[in-house]
């Protein structure tokens, strides 16, 4: 078969000369090597020279064409460590030399739901920016023999089947920086709060290798949640990836917030994507945030359910690049994802509308790796890194408590341990509602301090006892007084692991709780009225033993003597509760 004919067109102010034809012609049969259809259009438009079309791609010799070539030089300059740029910028103007390079354009074929296709851009990579007419951007996801399929991040009521499509060639990136704490953004780092522009410290790329074993380091440094049960049983490291996974409405992402609001202080700086939530629900948490102080610490990127699927599916990876601009700088981070369940069904829409095949539960086949190249860039580097840290708390909802299903499993399989949330226990009032059989922690003692870890000890030993033994005299009408005895124990602790919202505890707090409790110092405490009288005996031994609080926050095993006096005041301080 034949091939295609090639249609050029010259366009320029002035008709050019037969001679000028001739070499026009003659350029673009050796460049491509097959017959064209060539002739001059008249464009009084172009000053200063001409614009060459050679089927996709343009050859733009105007005066703008150049002066274009000439921004994209100087724009590329950078001084380092505070180089004067003068100099940089005149010898690149000095050196600069014009070339007619020749810029791709492609055609759209179709567009809807969000996805257009594109013909004509045969050197586009994946994950490059496209410009639409009208500025809309897009964003390369299928790579086909003669076609493109494209996401695109804004509305597309300006393109339109035959629109004309340019390659940027700059893959997808957000801007980040100092700037970005204490705002509010969508996906793409725009603000959203009403405050202003931003002034972005640079611009990252959405997708990132994650971190080489050679650049990290165990976890080992603890990351306080300031949730008891959490931080005394199923502990989080810096630089680990801790899934919380539950149904709705059993308080996910309240154990989220309540651990960004206890990094105050801590030095730590907190992203929180809310991903297909509500516009409505995500503003009250940012109120929650700025009332509390967190938001000086605290950035909020939104891709509410309102927004579009190519949004909802860039806003985790735009929010992990903004976490790894301050992990390269020896910070550490603590970034949210809420929730991935919903960021993977955005991304099976997009896939279906890609038209890749569906496969399990209609997802892609890539599903697995669409959360694994996100959940892996969370690491503590090591010193001759930076020694900076990500750590990742993706949430995941579930159907009934199902953990089974498709995407829990896969990321429950990526993770570093999973918080389960049992709707049961939120129902019966155990808040928050932890599953501490289902729950785990796969970094364990290692991010825990000696002291909190010796106060712990065998709380999870005892709770499955008493589980194990509830259950069992579910069955029976009579019980000793040794089992009455061990079942009001199990009660109590459940009861000191029911915790307020927005009340996180600092690690004294919980090392007096804990040793008051397994030593038995508490039995006494009705069920009602329980917290507050745990926080009145912590606020009378913060003022009674400040000796032994201080000792406690050194991180240290206590010694036998300081258990015993908190043991004794426990006794005393709740003898009229």
């Amino acid at each position: 078969m034949a091939d295609k004919k090639l249609t050029a067109r010259l366009y320029s102010a002035e008709e050019p000369s037969s001679e000028q034809m001739y070499r026009f012609h003659r350029f673009i049969q050796n460049k491509y090597d097959q017959e064209c259809d060539f002739a001059w259009v008249c464009d009084r438009n172009i000053q200063g020279g001409f614009r060459l079309e050679v089927g996709s791609d343009i050859y733009d010799w105007s005066l703008e064409g150049r002066l274009k070539q000439l921004q994209g030089v100087l724009s590329s300059i950078k001084a380092d460590n505070g180089e004067n740029l003068i100099p940089l910028l005149k010898s690149a103007v000095e050196d600069w030399e014009p070339r007619p390079i020749p810029e791709e354009v492609g055609t759209v074929l179709t567009v809807g739901d969000g996805v257009a296709t594109v013909s004509g851009l045969k050197s586009a990579v994946y994950g490059e920016i496209l410009l639409f007419d009208g500025g809309v951007r897009g964003m390369v996801q299928n790579i086909g023999e003669a076609s493109l399929g494209c996401v695109l991040f804004d509305d597309d009521e300006s393109v339109a089947a035959g629109s004309r499509v340019i390659r940027t060639k700059r893959s997808a990136g957000v801007p980040v920086g100092e700037g970005f704490i204490g705002r509010v953004t969508d996906a793409l780092g725009v603000p959203i709060d009403g405050k202003g522009e931003i002034s972005p410290a640079g611009y990252r790329p959405v997708e990132s290798p994650a971190p080489g074993i050679a650049a990290r380091q165990p976890v080992c440094e603890p990351l306080k949640t300031g949730i008891l049960p959490i931080d005394a049983m199923f502990p989080i490291g810096r630089g680990q990836r801790e899934l919380i996974i539950g149904d709705r409405q059993t308080g996910k992402t309240a154990i989220a917030i309540d651990t960004i609001l206890n990094q105050k202080g801590t030095g730590v700086i907190c992203i929180y994507v809310a991903i297909g939530q509500k516009a409505s629900s995500v503003r009250q948490i940012a109120k929650t945030l700025e009332e509390s102080g967190a938001m000086e610490y605290t950035t909020v990127l939104l891709a509410s359910a309102s927004d579009p699927a190519p949004l909802q599916y860039i806003a985790p990876y735009a929010g992990c690049a903004m976490a790894e601009y301050f992990m390269e700088q020896g910070k550490d981070v603590l970034i949210v994802y809420d929730d991935l369940s919903k960021h993977a069904v955005a991304y099976r829409s997009l896939s279906l509308v890609l038209g890749r095949s569906p496969g399990r539960e209609a997802y892609p086949g890539d599903v697995f790796y669409l959360h694994s190249r996100l959940l892996e860039r969370s690491a503590k580097l090591n010193s001759s890194n930076g020694g900076g840290s990500i750590t990742a708390l993706p949430i995941v909802e579930t159907l009934a408590g199902n953990v089974s299903s498709y995407i829990p499993t896969n990321i429950i399989s990526i993770t570093d341990g999973q918080i389960f949330l049992d709707s049961a226990l939120f129902r019966s009032g155990q808040r928050p509602a932890v599953n501490v059989g289902l729950s785990v922690s796969r970094v364990g003692g290692d991010a825990m301090t000696p002291c909190l870890k010796a106060a712990a000890g065998s709380l999870r030993l005892e709770l499955a006892q008493y589980r194990e033994m509830k259950v069992f005299t579910q069955f029976s009408n009579y019980l000793d007084d040794e089992m009455q005895k061990s079942l009001r124990f199990g009660e109590i602790l459940m009861n000191i692991l029911r915790q307020e919202q927005y009340s996180p505890y600092q690690e004294w707090e919980q090392v007096v709780i804990l040793t008051a409790a397994i030593s038995k110092s508490l039995g006494h405490l009705p069920d009602d009225g329980f917290e507050a009288a745990l926080k009145k005996l912590c606020a009378d031994f913060g003022i009674s033993r400040p000796d032994i609080v201080e000792r406690i926050k050194t991180g240290e095993k206590l010694s036998k003597e300081d258990s015993a006096a908190i043991c004794e005041f426990a006794k005393a301080a709740t003898a009229d509760a």
